[in-house]
């Protein structure tokens, strides 16, 4: 999902770069700097707490500096008040006032702020202050989220910044952790195939017809000890599968050295 969509030209930051993006560290000399002129995306929980010093000083959250932020959240209220607005704005981690300055003109106000309703989701844009003691979000951008994963994406990036932030962008071109049995993508084998799938140990049979592969395969799940296999029992478990086929398929098995008759003509058991 393109994260244009949801922020527009700046990409997620204002232009010029970020400290959270691939080109910069987060503990390279221009931290500080790069990180005030940045707008990152937090959850209302987070902006709860992000610390200042004092009333002069940058907000801090985990020893990061905290410059413009974005948050998405669903708006609860909405106070029209003669010089400013206020929006009660929830997100399911918390819920935090956005303060918006109007503007000289209804007309101008309503141009530039309206459309938002209660109950709207939106994203906001702007700073982190405090008056009063209490802490409110002062926008320099509200609008409707109107993309429903809008709010997903959100909840995605914001974890994804806060690692970066804390542990450093990704190494370009290191593999990522997998568990044991967990599928590789482009692979053609996957945990929800059937039981019928064949383990990975009998890759040397890839290069094979599928016909003779499935033969090959049903052959070594059986367990007959030095009688083999009978060939009945092959072209069932082979379903639907001609007779006079299944028997040059196993000829050519025969042929390659493959597999061999063990008891009589009908019994074949595979070579190992």
């Amino acid at each position: 999902m393109s994260q244009g969509g949801y922020y527009g030209g700046g990409g997620g930051y204002v232009q010029g770069g970020s400290p959270y993006s691939a080109g910069g560290s987060p503990g390279g000399g221009n931290r500080r700097t790069d990180a005030s002129q940045s707008i990152r995306p937090f959850t209302i929980a987070q902006l709860g707490k992000a610390t200042q010093a004092h009333t002069d000083a940058e907000w801090m959250l985990d020893d990061t500096v905290i410059g413009h932020v974005t948050t998405v959240g669903q708006v609860i209220r909405i106070q029209k008040q003669a010089t400013n607005s206020v929006y009660d704005l929830h997100d399911g981690t918390g819920h935090i006032e956005v303060r918006h300055w109007n503007e000289t003109t209804n007309e101008e106000d309503d141009a530039k702020w309206g459309g938002i309703q209660e109950n709207q989701n939106v994203r906001v844009v702007g700073s982190l202050k405090t008056f009063g003691n209490k802490r409110y979000v002062n926008a320099t951008q509200i609008r409707v989220a109107e993309d429903p994963h809008e709010v997903f994406f959100h909840i995605l990036e914001c974890v994804t910044c806060t690692l970066i932030a804390d542990r450093g962008p990704p190494v370009t071109g290191q593999q990522p952790v997998r568990s044991e049995g967990q599928p590789v993508p482009g692979s053609s084998t996957s945990a929800y195939q059937s039981h019928s799938a064949q383990p990975a140990s009998h890759d040397e049979y890839a290069n094979l017809p599928k016909l003779q592969r499935d033969i090959v395969h049903f052959m070594l799940k059986q367990e007959n000890g030095e009688e083999g296999v009978h060939v009945a029992s092959i072209a069932r478990s082979i379903g639907g599968g001609d007779a006079q086929m299944i028997s040059d398929a196993l000829d050519h098995l025969m042929d390659d050295g493959i597999v061999f008759s063990t008891i009589d003509d009908s019994h074949f058991s595979v070579s190992r």
